[in-house]
């Protein structure tokens, strides 16, 4: 019997490896492309394209660096980053806590969260020329207006995770705090906002990488003007109407990764421990 199941489990067996090979695959060749054509130059790139470099040539970096102000917009990139996740850190959960505690007593509250939460289901293309237009009437066509705009976007989602995960923080502890001469504000900050650190912690991994990685928003508001690009919209302007140059735009692709790398492998722990923890309620 133990034989025939053995037997029986090996197909399925096959086909999940296989499964699991062929994503490795697709995830690893573009990876590939991206080093080994960073690491080229213009000419053997020209021969071949997928081919390993002869030696690792380090030209395409050092111009971007020295020639390209490369700093100015990792600048303005890592401002636009933190400053929407201080902002969404500050917000979210405490709106999500008034959202919480009154939308079950207040037609007001339970409006104001289904609003949010419609939000979800609306795709991105639908307000995007509206949002051009508002943006430039209150001139927000800036970095401080894409930083104010990452927190809209991260309340539709934010709003919907915390209020959920609220509902499991024990009431009672805020009860006692009452009781014991604490106010609203002072209840929130000291007990309601430590326990909550978890989901906190998943919103702005999600909305960090989302904000940093961002293409289409800063592409409406930011390319009127070099001096606010993004890291991405100075790969994105590699191309020009004729020629696309591959070596420095994925150059630019590694460096733009680094960040972001460094601070996983100093993060991973709080990292996995935000995402596994925020992930279930209760």
């Amino acid at each position: 019997m133990s034989v025939n199941k053995e037997k029986q489990l090996r197909p399925s067996s096959f086909f999940k490896y296989l499964f699991l090979i062929l994503g490795c695959l697709v995830i690893a060749a573009p990876l590939y492309v991206t080093i080994i054509t960073a690491f080229k130059t213009r000419e053997e790139s020209t021969v071949n394209f997928f081919s390993f470099p002869s030696q690792f040539y380090l030209g395409n970096f050092r111009e971007i660096i020295e020639k390209q102000n490369y700093f100015r917009y990792l600048g303005n990139t890592v401002i636009i980053t933190v400053c929407s996740l201080i902002l969404m850190a500050l917000v979210i959960p405490s709106l999500s806590y008034a959202l919480s505690r009154n939308m079950r007593r207040s037609k007001f509250y339970r409006f104001s969260y289904i609003y949010l939460v419609i939000g979800l289901f609306v795709p991105f293309q639908v307000v995007m020329i509206p949002l051009v237009k508002i943006a430039s009437s209150f001139h927000m066509s800036n970095i401080w207006g894409l930083i104010v705009l990452n927190l809209v976007f991260a309340l539709r989602d934010g709003v919907f995770l915390f209020v959920a995960y609220m509902d499991s923080v024990p009431r009672e502890l805020e009860e006692s705090a009452f009781i014991d001469g604490a106010g609203v504000v002072q209840t929130y900050i000291q007990i309601v906002f430590p326990l909550v650190k978890p989901m906190t912690a998943t919103i702005m991994i999600l909305n960090g990488l989302s904000v940093w990685n961002d293409f289409m928003l800063p592409l409406l508001l930011l390319n009127k003007s070099k001096d606010s690009w993004t890291l991405q919209l100075f790969q994105y302007n590699f191309k020009t109407t004729y020629s696309f140059d591959y070596n420095l735009a994925f150059a630019s692709f590694l460096l733009s990764m680094l960040p972001v790398m460094v601070v996983y492998v100093f993060a991973q722990k709080y990292i996995i421990q935000g995402l596994t923890t925020g992930a279930v309620k209760g």
